[in-house]
């Protein structure tokens, strides 16, 4: 460990964290960019896919739903695996020259996020009251406004799906890693700098980035408990 005691390692890794490092918050902003990116674009995606699942009836449906909760067990590193496949030169997508840049990484995140956050945001719409969709309906409202009174009835469901797709994809480390490449400044994140630090033996710059991801844990399990609250209404 650099000749340094954990002890030491800790007090280093504070002092670049709050020194204002520009390496280190580099890779925090680039992992918070990808991810929050990544997690943007999936939103409205996901919400129109989980209520289609939740509302719809069409052929095909229940086939979809198992899909979607298969893929909440598929590996991480599998799917950067595919995209990478799929980004190389060789690939059919290999002339957009994606490959080891920040896009890809968006492009993976969002593949890795969407299985979680659709089964999450489907719960959420099969548990509110389908009788708001219903009156909205009875009451002449377009089904774009019908939509948006279901949205806001289980709106708190939604958010603490999308809290916990963005969550899944910040602390991932296969998909960016592999489609990303750990570029210095491009493309090196939180959990792809940890990987390296640690396999190099230095450990301060790698313990002060897990602090950041274990504050980012705590805040978003805050969150999700403080939404589940609000969901249950007081005791």
């Amino acid at each position: 460990m650099e000749g340094q005691s954990i002890y030491e390692a800790c007090i280093h890794a504070m002092v670049l964290l709050f020194s204002g490092n520009p390496d280190l918050w580099r890779i925090i902003w680039t992992s918070f960019s990808v991810s929050l990116r990544a997690t943007a674009i999936s939103t409205p995606i996901v919400v129109l896919l989980a209520f289609l699942l939740a509302y719809g009836r069409f052929p095909g449906r229940t086939t979809l739903v198992y899909i979607f909760n298969a893929l909440l067990s598929f590996p991480a590193v599998v799917v950067g695996l595919t995209l990478y496949l799929v980004l190389s030169r060789s690939g059919p997508l290999g002339d957009l020259h994606l490959l080891f840049t920040q896009k890809a990484m968006v492009i993976g995140q969002i593949m890795l996020s969407l299985p979680l956050m659709t089964v999450m945001c489907l719960v959420a719409f099969q548990g509110g009251d389908r009788r708001a969709w219903e009156t909205a309906r009875t009451l002449g409202a377009p089904p774009w406004r019908a939509f948006l009174t279901v949205v806001y009835d289980v709106r708190f469901g939604l958010i603490a799906g999308i809290i916990a797709g963005f969550g899944r994809v910040i602390s991932e480390v296969g998909v960016s890693l592999m489609v990303g490449g750990n570029i210095l400044n491009f493309t090196r994140n939180i959990t792809t700098a940890i990987a390296l630090e640690t396999s190099k033996g230095a450990f301060s710059q790698g313990i002060a980035l897990g602090f950041v991801l274990m504050l980012l844990a705590f805040t978003l399990n805050l969150m999700l408990t403080l939404l589940q609250g609000r969901k249950e209404g007081p005791l």
